[in-house]
């Protein structure tokens, strides 16, 4: 139990040292300084997408133009990459992406609407699964969609906030991509309806 203890405890002193991956590792971390729920495995997976999620992309690689704005979610890294419409402004933030492959929309779209303080209703196949979900009204704790919600071209898909934060860098959603609310709110003042949107 010691040893196992130092190599998780020698592995987070590691990873503290890179520069972009602390902070998205800490956030995964409980109280004492453990990753919750995690083996050893599991820290070395986690360390493992969140050094990839914070490598820089380059729009060119997705996008003919920057459009009004550009967003590219990479689902295996877990992270959401932003350009403005000049692409001088550069943002990169983690995110919680879906559960499994079956729920993951991957391809091009676009955000269609935006909405400060979003009511949620499960779609009918979440109410084929969980018959006991009820609609969610906005600014409530338990609402899944958090502070902002940006609606895109496929119906039912969005980019959100989160009010459980241990969502982010997990596969933990029905098939939203999720932000911590902070984040989604600033994300959300950038992006302008029209923003495209490539999910890999």
């Amino acid at each position: 139990m010691t040893d196992r203890k130092m190599t998780r405890r020698g592995l987070l002193a590691a990873v503290s040292a890179l520069p972009f991956a602390a902070p998205a590792i800490l956030r995964a971390q409980d109280t004492q300084g453990t990753i919750v729920g995690a083996n050893d495995e599991t820290v070395q997976e986690i360390v493992r997408h969140n050094m990839s999620s914070f490598r820089r992309m380059d729009w060119r690689d997705h996008f003919e133009t920057l459009g009004v704005g550009t967003i590219v979610v990479d689902t295996q890294s877990r992270a959401l990459h932003f350009w403005d419409k000049t692409g001088t402004d550069y943002r990169l933030y983690p995110t919680s992406v879906p559960r499994t492959d079956e729920l993951t929309k991957r391809g091009y779209t676009e955000i269609v609407r935006k909405k400060i303080g979003p009511t949620w209703t499960p779609t009918p196949s979440q109410m084929e699964r969980y018959p006991d979900w009820v609609p969610i009204g906005a600014g409530d704790p338990k609402n899944p969609l958090g502070t902002h919600a940006m609606y895109l071209g496929w119906p039912a898909y969005l980019i959100h906030g989160t009010h459980d934060t241990r969502k982010i860098g997990r596969k933990s959603s029905d098939g939203c991509i999720g932000l911590y609310n902070e984040k989604i709110a600033e994300l959300f003042e950038l992006c302008e309806v029209g923003t495209q949107v490539r999910l890999i």
